[in-house]
């Protein structure tokens, strides 16, 4: 009896397992976040080009030796954390010229051409300037790696893409609409995500500006980050606390409030209000767009195809541009009432 019991509970649990990370989803999601995450990175790498020599030339400011040495201080091996920059020349010629291969392999795999192979580049090249500028990168490097590595992982480039607008040329319209791989790279950009927040909310319980509500006014309140000024809420102390006490209360149990239906667009409403206040208000915009474009793999593929859809209409209508999926359906559309009328 017992022994039966456990075996169904065993069986169900893995069923969910199973429905979690092996349900075919559609890739709506996926190829939305490919665009918005791929244009950051190029954005993020093109930066690097306005004092490129300065900073992995023949005498940078860190040195690679440098760089490398702040993981071996974590107590991480240096094989790890390896850098293409290591394996090359110091040259400034060698440096433009693959810094520029770089920056083509980001623009390429934001537009779709070649996705497979250009997010392969892309999480190649997001990791390797990251290990190479230790000490200058921040979160906005970190989200960028994540989003990387796992849009590698996924299809993609199925739509919004150059991929797809080549298929419709074809008349290609019988690939699947579903893919495991689509729900299995948003199911990994979720799950990174619920753990990234609760150590973050863990991390904010042990500094007492946190507890007496006071921290956000300290964010506020320096220069160092001021992008907007927001020192006029001193006259709210009310307001600040509550702020403060949301922040952590949202992060900490964002893994908890995020997956319910019936709770989850609070947590991405969070997520927008205070994500978009630090990239309006702490001059870091785009570290702000890159966690609001994580959380958006939340967001139901359903919902993304209506938009995009919307998008596509008021394109069309005002430009005569056409997304690659609309075109084909509507040649396919054309065809069956074609035969329709045969």
């Amino acid at each position: 009896m017992i022994g039966a019991f456990l075996a169904k509970e065993v069986k169900e649990r893995v069923d969910l397992w199973n429905r979690f990370w092996f349900t075919p989803a559609e890739p709506h999601t996926l190829c939305l976040l490919r665009v918005l995450s791929g244009s950051l990175m190029f954005y993020t790498h093109l930066v690097w080009s306005f004092d490129l020599t300065e900073i992995i030339g023949p005498n940078p400011w860190t040195p690679s030796s440098v760089a490398h040495g702040v993981y071996e201080k974590w107590g991480r091996d240096f094989s790890y954390t390896w850098s293409h920059f290591d394996w090359l020349p110091s040259t400034p010629a060698v440096i433009w010229a693959v810094h520029i291969i770089a920056l083509i392999a980001f623009a390429l795999f934001a537009a779709g051409y070649h996705t497979r192979l250009m997010a392969v580049l892309s999480c190649f090249f997001t990791i390797s300037y990251s290990h190479r500028l230790s000490l200058m990168q921040y979160g906005l490097d970190q989200v960028n790696g994540m989003m990387a590595l796992y849009l590698m992982l996924g299809p993609c480039g199925e739509l919004y893409s150059v991929d797809a607008w080549m298929r419709s040329r074809k008349g290609a319209t019988d690939r699947p609409r579903e893919f495991i791989s689509a729900n299995i790279a948003i199911r990994m950009i979720q799950v990174h995500l619920c753990i990234v927040y609760l150590f973050s909310g863990i991390q904010k319980m042990k500094g007492a500006p946190w507890w007496d509500g006071s921290a956000l006014w300290d964010a506020i309140a320096s220069f160092q980050y001021q992008s907007a000024d927001l020192t006029w809420m001193v006259h709210f102390p009310i307001v600040i606390a509550f702020l403060t006490h949301l922040t952590v209360f949202w992060e900490a149990f964002y893994p908890a409030i995020v997956w319910p239906r019936a709770t989850r667009w609070f947590a991405l409403g969070c997520a927008v209000m205070i994500h978009g206040g630090i990239g309006i208000a702490m001059g870091m915009p785009t570290f702000g767009a890159a966690m609001i474009f994580a959380n958006m793999s939340f967001l139901s593929p359903r919902l993304i195809d209506r938009s995009m859809k919307s998008i596509g209409r008021l394109l069309h209508r005002l430009f005569g541009w056409e997304w690659a999926a609309d075109a084909a359906e509507r040649r396919v559309s054309k065809a069956e009432l074609v035969e329709a009328r045969a």
